[in-house]
């Protein structure tokens, strides 16, 4: 397996997990990154709506990455952990747009991990760079959540509000969350359910039956709805919409180790 060379900077596979990298994309927008180096492909772990790469699953990863001496990548995305911008601005394709030009600064082939929202931007990624993409692991994934679940989910009083005054907040198990318009209208030029998505390399998405964040019938669409050789679905009874058991992270770990071999292999 061929090594992948830090392309920003040197790096060592023990730096500090505190003290991230940062990249600078086109748009302004400074990103916070840590990179592990290793074997090829360059896993990447894209984190959720909110979320950060301190969370459970990417400290995990990364550890695992360190173990099997693989190459890791794990970031935040503007207005979410240690980068810049605020999070109530952003929107989807900010938010896949952050992750791109941090990848491109990279090289060599890239298996996606992404999670909750990080799977529709690991999807949005298998569009805008195909060529990079050897394979893909969701969990909870979550694709056009903005519109089949945030908007369509909102009182009609809620909805008038986003349209007349930009914005509307809404409480929620963790804590309140301003829905804006920005977020919703731009959410709508990046659904990826509703024309073709072809994902011609291994794909292992993971979804627990007791997930009541997302429901498994979103999975179950996702299915339905890509086209490639090699997708496979995983119902994992009991698990929630966080999948960081014990047991569901060592799934997460044989998945990506299956997607990893299947590109050897090919």
């Amino acid at each position: 397996m061929a090594r992948v060379a830090a392309t920003i900077s040197e790096r060592v596979r023990d730096q500090d997990m505190s003290d991230p990298e940062c990249f600078e994309t086109p748009q302004g927008r400074r990103i916070a990154f840590h990179l592990t180096c290793g074997a090829g492909p360059l896993v990447v772990f894209l984190g959720g709506f909110r979320s950060d790469m301190s969370g459970t699953k990417a400290l995990h990863l990364q550890n695992w990455a360190e173990r099997r001496q693989r190459a890791f990548l794990r970031l935040d995305y503007s207005g979410h952990g240690k980068s810049s911008g605020e999070f109530e601005d952003g929107c989807i394709g900010d938010w896949a747009t952050d992750a791109a030009a941090v990848l491109r600064a990279q090289s060599g082939p890239m298996v996606l991990v992404g999670s909750s929202m990080g799977a529709w931007i690991s999807l949005l990624l298998a569009r805008l760079m195909p060529e990079r993409i050897a394979g893909m692991v969701t969990i909870a994934a979550a694709p056009d959540f903005t519109e089949d679940s945030m908007w369509a989910a909102l009182p009609d009083a809620r909805k008038t509000e986003v349209k007349e005054r930009g914005y509307t907040v809404v409480p929620t198990e963790y804590g309140d969350l301003k829905i804006s318009r920005r977020l919703i209208e731009d959410g709508r030029t990046q659904l990826v359910l509703r024309s073709p998505l072809v994902l011609p390399f291994p794909v292992r998405s993971l979804h627990g039956t007791a997930d009541a964040d997302v429901d498994m019938s979103v999975a179950l669409r996702l299915l339905e709805h890509a086209e490639g050789g090699d997708i496979q679905l995983r119902l994992v009874k009991g698990a929630d919409h966080r999948f960081s058991r014990p047991q569901n992270l060592s799934m997460i770990e044989a998945a990506i180790e299956e997607v990893l071999a299947r590109g050897e292999a090919a």
